[in-house]
């Protein structure tokens, strides 16, 4: 809500006969209250945000008796999402990987790119290495923590 919008509805209320207005839009929270005088006290604006509700997933085994990524036993360093976007392991849809299993790194180097809100953010490596494993597939949605990838060191 611009300023205009709330200074036009401060006055349309205070020109009425309501004592009070309340007005809410997209988490946004206006509340207007006329005093005894005409004047209009002064409500501290509540912004909120919508909470989605999240159930837990069960892991369901699989059948060739390979357990959950969460569960494996990873022998070297991992790199986690900084964020909550869409991984994509190159820079454009025909473009080789920035990295691959078994390419050597370089601490800074760009290991993938996580979109965000439309934003292409670069993921770089905190540590030199051996890359020993890409735990997620091109295109894939990430979270804020989720391993990346597993880096040996040399």
């Amino acid at each position: 809500m611009k300023i205009e919008q709330i200074l036009q509805l401060v006055e349309s209320v205070s020109s009425s006969t309501l004592t009070e207005f309340k007005y809410e839009e997209d988490g946004v929270k206006l509340s207007l209250k006329k005093t005894t005088e005409g004047q209009f006290q002064t409500v501290p604006v509540i912004q909120t945000q919508a909470v989605q509700a999240v159930q837990p997933v069960q892991a369901i085994p699989t059948e060739t008796g390979e357990t959950p990524a969460a569960d494996k036993v990873i022998d070297g360093k991992v790199m986690k999402s900084p964020l909550v976007g869409t991984f994509y392991a190159a820079p454009s849809e025909n473009a080789e990987p920035f990295v691959k299993v078994g390419d050597s790194v370089k601490e800074g180097q760009v290991l993938a790119i996580v979109e965000a809100m439309k934003l292409m953010n670069e993921i770089d490596s905190d540590f030199s290495g051996i890359v020993a494993e890409i735990l997620v597939e091109n295109g894939a949605p990430v979270e804020y923590g989720q391993p990346l990838f597993v880096i040996k060191g040399v």
